[in-house]
């Protein structure tokens, strides 16, 4: 049996606590939070308020070794506690994608000079191995009576199976994964699958190609999403799209669905990943479906019929791009909320002191 303390959905700290947003290796900002919400340089309250990470605290910034100490010795003192967000699941799957090559290929092209990432501190490879064992122990969820953390998505369905997995969570990522292969291949949905690809294997990377929507692809991935509850949990629902659109070096038959307008039940849920904003990033790449998501919300709203769900992502996974740019000022920020009072909180100062 999986031990208690160690589980994929875990016990959230009773007591008051803020729960921050998506870091990416911004750890000078975070400091500047953690400073204007009353954390000394140990990271200690003198309320007694403890921290809470929703995930994503490393890749695209300049600093992610340094967030990822910072929040290793505060978990490790019982000062914080952090899930897992689809970019810690790349490093423990040893998956490369955008931005976490500090970590799993230092040597790749971005981080040489002129590279697109030339400015991110590399981790030492010793450091590396404690890194991934420390990912390995953190849940996918956290919940208490009235608040629930998780990066992604709530659906109760896929929490309940988490909450009954007694494997960690690459291990129940795989299995479902072999088990939505397993699927597709029987079904014939594979094959089909695999010849849009051979026949747009050019196209489908090349972004001034005219692709339509691949209806296999299109179900293929679906399926793999929304058939793993780990992936729904930290990266969130996907439904096959009316037309393909152009994302992270690839045209893409699904889109990010807000699941919270479906969000029922009594229990507040915090998340980030969705890169919340008070106004497009200059210089951004980063924009199509992400930022209708919130189209009919406030800035600083909860969302859903019900506003019960809060995204506490505002971006700063973008800040490198304003950098490129040539930004004196910035469109990210890094938030958090403060709980039970449900006060948002910024770098610069609480949300109601700043204008949108």
């Amino acid at each position: 049996m999986r031990d208690p303390t160690n589980a994929l959905v875990a016990p959230l700290f009773e007591g008051p606590i803020d729960v921050v947003g998506d870091v990416h290796g911004e750890i000078e900002p975070l400091r500047r939070l953690l400073a204007q919400l009353g954390y000394d340089a140990h990271g200690t309250h003198p309320a007694g308020r403890r921290l809470v990470f929703v995930g994503d605290l490393s890749d695209r910034g300049p600093d992610s070794p340094a967030v990822a100490e910072w929040v290793m010795s505060l978990v490790v003192r019982s000062l914080a506690q952090c899930v897992l967000g689809n970019h810690e699941l790349n490093i423990l799957r040893n998956e490369v994608k955008h931005g976490n090559a500090w970590l799993l290929d230092p040597a790749a092209k971005e981080h040489r000079p002129g590279g697109e990432f030339a400015h991110c501190r590399l981790a030492a490879s010793p450091w590396k191995e404690r890194y991934v064992a420390f990912l390995g122990t953190l849940p996918v969820a956290l919940e208490r009576k009235d608040l629930r953390v998780v990066h992604a998505a709530w659906l109760p369905s896929e929490i309940a199976a988490l909450s009954e997995a007694t494997a960690g969570a690459v291990d129940v990522h795989e299995h479902y994964r072999l088990m939505t292969d397993r699927l597709l291949r029987m079904e014939g949905v594979a094959e089909r699958a695999a010849v849009e690809r051979e026949a747009w294997r050019h196209a489908l990377h090349d972004r001034h190609a005219a692709v339509p929507l691949l209806p296999a692809i299109g179900e293929s991935d679906e399926r793999h999403q929304m058939g793993n509850p780990i992936r729904v949990a930290t990266s969130g629902v996907e439904r096959l799209a009316s037309i393909p659109f152009w994302s992270a070096g690839k045209w893409r038959m699904c889109e990010r669905v807000a699941w919270w307008h479906e969000y029922e039940e009594p229990t507040p849920v915090i998340v980030g990943h969705y890169w919340r904003r008070h106004r497009p990033i200059r210089g951004s790449s980063h924009a199509g479906s992400k930022l209708d998501l919130f189209r009919d919300a406030s800035a600083t709203g909860w969302l859903g019929a019900r506003q019960r769900v809060f995204c506490v992502d505002y971006s700063i996974g973008g800040r490198y791009e304003e950098r490129k740019a040539g930004s004196a000022q910035f469109d990210t920020r890094l938030a958090a909320m403060r709980w039970p009072e449900r006060e948002l909180w910024f770098e610069s100062g609480p949300a109601s002191s700043i204008e949108p």
